[in-house]
C-alpha cells in the first residue's frame, strides 16, 4: 500500500488528557522513548497507539464496542456469527487470501467478541503492519457475508457451542452468570445458543452488521514498533479506499452509562445433572463494576482468596484438605455490572462439603480480615504479573482498547502499581463484607438427579 500523508482531525476531549498540551495526541511518555498518543479522525474513528522501542513487532486491533449485551430478540448470536464471517472474505479477498496474507508473513490474525465489545486483531513484523492494516480494515468495512459461507459456518458454530457444552467447566460457568445475572443482557451467552444459530438469517447478521461497524464506533489500537502518524494515515487511507464516510466533523459514539444496574439476583442453589466424573461448583454473587474505585480492592481481595498456590481457598480446599485439584476465586467487570465466585471441582460425593467450605472462607474473610503477610504477598503478585503481561504488545494494544471503551482513562504501570498499593486491608475486609451479605448463588453441575442429592437439603 502506497503511504499518502493525510491530515488528521484531533478533537479536544477530557479523555486521555495529553501530558503536553501544545500536542494534543500525547497522553503519555515513558522511559526510553514509550509513549501512549490518542487521535481522533475523521469519521469520528478513535485511534490509540502505543510505541514500544526495542520491539521488532506490531500488534494491531479494530474494536467496535459491540457485543452479545446489545443483541435484541431475533439476533441473539449475531455478534459470534458476524466475528466468524468477517474471516470468509470482501468484495476483493477471498477467506483464503485472508489467510494467506498472515501466514505467508509469519503472522498471527484473529478475533474475539465478548459482551460488551468484538475486536479484530493481528501481530505482524513491524513491516508487514500496512499489509495488516489494510486486510483487517477491508474486513471490517467490506465483508459480502456470502449466504453459502454463511450456512457453512452455522454449522462450525454449532460444533463450537457443543464442544462447550461437553465441557463441565464451561457449562457451570455460563449457567452461574447467567442465574447470577439474572434478566440482564450480560447474562446471556456470548455465542447465543445452538437453537438461536439455527434460526438466526442472514438478514438479522447483515442488520446487525450495518448498524454497528461505522467510523464513529470504530477504535483502532495499536502496540509496538510503530509510529502514531503513520498509523493514523494507514487507517484512513484503507477506510477511505473501503468506501467509508469520513465526515470531517463527526465525533465519536458515545460510551456506554456508568450509572450501576439493578440486577434483580435472589441467589440459591442450581444443580444441572451431567454425567461427569467430577462436581463442577461455583459459588458467588453479584460484583462491581468497571468503573468503581475498588476494583483495585477486588483485584487484592481476588489474589488473597483464590489467586495462586498460595491463596485461602487453595490452601484450605486442596492442600490441607485434599478435595480439589483446581479451586480459584474470580470476578467479572462491565459498564453498568460485575459478578464474583470462586470455583472448585471435585469428587461428586465431597460436592456438600466443597460447598461449604467456599462460602465459609468469604464469610471469614468478611468477619476476619486479612493480615499483613497476606496483603504485602497479594500486592506483590499483582505488580509482578501486571508488569510481566505487559511486557507483550498484544497486551498493551489491549489494554488501550478497553480503556478507551470503558473508563477512558488511561493508567501507565506506575499509576496502576500506586492504586494497587494504596489498598489497605481494611479496604479489603470492606468489600468482602459488602460481597458476602449479597444474596448468594452456587451452581453445580455433575451426576446429581437433583438437589437433595448434595446432601444440603432444598
Amino acid at each position: 500500500m502506497v503511504m499518502i500523508p493525510l491530515p488528521l482531525h484531533h478533537q479536544d476531549t477530557s479523555e486521555f488528557s495529553p501530558v503536553d498540551p501544545s500536542d494534543p495526541t500525547l497522553v503519555h511518555r515513558g522511559e526510553g522513548g514509550a509513549e501512549v498518543r490518542r487521535s481522533i479522525l475523521p469519521g469520528g474513528v478513535r485511534v490509540l497507539t502505543e510505541a514500544m522501542p526495542g520491539q521488532r513487532s506490531t500488534t494491531v486491533g479494530f474494536w467496535v464496542p459491540v457485543g452479545s449485551r446489545d443483541e435484541q430478540a431475533g439476533h441473539y448470536g449475531s455478534t459470534h456469527f458476524l466475528e466468524h464471517l468477517l474471516f470468509k472474505g470482501t468484495a476483493t479477498r477471498t477467506a483464503l487470501d485472508i489467510a494467506q496474507a498472515f501466514d505467508e508473513v509469519g503472522g498471527e490474525s484473529n478475533a474475539a467478541t465478548a459482551k460488551e465489545s468484538t475486536c479484530y486483531y493481528a501481530r505482524v513484523l513491524d513491516s508487514d503492519v500496512p499489509m495488516a492494516m489494510e486486510v483487517i480494515a477491508d474486513m471490517v468495512t467490506s465483508a459480502v457475508l456470502d449466504p453459502f459461507e454463511l450456512e457453512q459456518e452455522r454449522g462450525v458454530i454449532i460444533e463450537e457451542l457443543n464442544m462447550d457444552a461437553d465441557d463441565a467447566t464451561e457449562v457451570v460457568h455460563e449457567h452461574f452468570v447467567a442465574k447470577v445475572l439474572a434478566g440482564h443482557p450480560l447474562g446471556r451467552p456470548i455465542g447465543g445458543t445452538p437453537e438461536e444459530i439455527r434460526e438466526i438469517t442472514r438478514e438479522a447478521v447483515l442488520e446487525h452488521y450495518e448498524r454497528h461497524y461505522r467510523p464513529s464506533e470504530l477504535i483502532v489500537t495499536a502496540a509496538g514498533s510503530l509510529e502514531h502518524d503513520q498509523i493514523c494515515s494507514m487507517v484512513l487511507t484503507a477506510l477511505a479506499d473501503a468506501g467509508w464516510d469520513l465526515d470531517p466533523l463527526a465525533v465519536p459514539e458515545a460510551r456506554r452509562s456508568a450509572e450501576p444496574a439493578t440486577i434483580e439476583s435472589t441467589g440459591g442453589l442450581e444443580v444441572i445433572n451431567r454425567p461427569v466424573e467430577q462436581a463442577n461448583i461455583i459459588v458467588g454473587c453479584v460484583g462491581i463494576t468497571g468503573h468503581d474505585p475498588r476494583r483495585h480492592t477486588l483485584a487484592v481481595l481476588n489474589a488473597v482468596l483464590g489467586g495462586g498456590m498460595s491463596s485461602r481457598l487453595f490452601q484450605e480446599v486442596r492442600e490441607k484438605r485434599g478435595l480439589a485439584y483446581s479451586t480459584y476465586s474470580f470476578s467479572a467487570t462491565y459498564s453498568d455490572a460485575g459478578y464474583f465466585g470462586m470455583y472448585a471441582g471435585c469428587s461428586p460425593a465431597k460436592a456438600g462439603e466443597v460447598i461449604g467450605l467456599l462460602g465459609a472462607e468469604l464469610d471469614r474473610m468478611a468477619a476476619e480480615g486479612i493480615t499483613d503477610e497476606e496483603l504485602r504477598k497479594a500486592k506483590g503478585q499483582l505488580a509482578g504479573g501486571t508488569v510481566l503481561a505487559l511486557e507483550d504488545p498484544g497486551s498493551r494494544m489491549s489494554r488501550l482498547g478497553r480503556a478507551e471503551m470503558v473508563t477512558g482513562e488511561f493508567q501507565d504501570i506506575d499509576e496502576s502499581l500506586q492504586r494497587v498499593q494504596a489498598v489497605s486491608a481494611a479496604d479489603v475486609q470492606a468489600l468482602a463484607a459488602e460481597l458476602a451479605a449479597r444474596p448468594r448463588t452456587t451452581t453445580v453441575v455433575g451426576p446429581f438427579e437433583n438437589v437433595a442429592a448434595l446432601g444440603l437439603g432444598g
